[in-house]
C-alpha cells in the first residue's frame, strides 16, 4: 500500500516538474510553435494552388524548376523552425526529472534514429519526391517500397518527430516535449490532408 502511494507522489511530482519548468510566456517558445504549425500548412496551401493553377510552372515556365523553387523555400522554412526552436530550448529552465544519463543515451539514439529516417527518405525521393513534385504532374514511376519505407508509413515525419524528441531528451528541457508534441499533431493532421490528395493526383494525373 505504502509503495502505491510512493510511486503515485513521485509521479505527481515528475508531472508537476515537467510543467513547471517550462515558461509559457517566453517569447521564443511561442514562435517556435508557431512555425511548426505554418510550415506544413504552407506547403500543403502552396502545393495545392500549383497543382490547380499551376502558378509556379507558369513563373519559372518548366515544373521541375517551380518544384526546386518551392524545395528551397520550404526548406528555408524548416531552417527558420529550427532556429526558433533552439532557441526556445536554451531560453527555457532544465527540468530535474530529465536531468539523468537515461534520458541522454535515448535522446542521442532517437536523434539517430531520426535523422537515419529522414536523411533516407530524401535519398530515396530525390528532390522533387521529397518536395512536392507530384503536384507539379512530376510523378513518380512506382511507389517507393525501399528502407525506410519498408518499415514505417511516412518516415520523414517520424524521423523529424523523433529528433525534436531527442534533442528536447539530450538537453533535458520539457519545453522541448512540448513543442515536439506540437509536431506531432500537427504531422498527424496534414498527413489527413496529403495523403488522400497524393492518392487522388496518382488515380487521376491530369488536372480535374
Amino acid at each position: 500500500m505504502n509503495s502505491s502511494v510512493e510511486k503515485c507522489h513521485m509521479f505527481h511530482e515528475s508531472a508537476v516538474d515537467l510543467l513547471t519548468s517550462i515558461d509559457f510566456c517566453e517569447s521564443t517558445l511561442k514562435t517556435s510553435i508557431f512555425f511548426v504549425a505554418f510550415n506544413p500548412i504552407f506547403w500543403n496551401i502552396i502545393s495545392r494552388l500549383e497543382y490547380y493553377t499551376h502558378f509556379l510552372t507558369k513563373l519559372t515556365r518548366n515544373p521541375r524548376t517551380g518544384c526546386y523553387v518551392l524545395a528551397v523555400t520550404i526548406f528555408s522554412l524548416g531552417l527558420v523552425r529550427n532556429y526558433f526552436f533552439e532557441q526556445a530550448l536554451y531560453k527555457q529552465g532544465v527540468t530535474g526529472v530529465l536531468q539523468n544519463e537515461v534520458a541522454k543515451v535515448l535522446g542521442v539514439a532517437l536523434i539517430i534514429i531520426g535523422q537515419v529516417l529522414v536523411l533516407t527518405s530524401m535519398y530515396q525521393l530525390g528532390i522533387i519526391g521529397t518536395y512536392c513534385g507530384d503536384y507539379f504532374g512530376i510523378l513518380m514511376k512506382e511507389r517507393v517500397s525501399a528502407f525506410p519505407f519498408n518499415i514505417c508509413e511516412n518516415p520523414m515525419y517520424r524521423g523529424s518527430t523523433l529528433s525534436f524528441l531527442g534533442i528536447s531528451l539530450l538537453q533535458g528541457k520539457s519545453a522541448g516535449l512540448l513543442i515536439t508534441f506540437f509536431v506531432h499533431m500537427v504531422y498527424e493532421i496534414a498527413l489527413k490532408f496529403e495523403e488522400p490528395f497524393t492518392m487522388k493526383i496518382y488515380r487521376n494525373p491530369k488536372k480535374d
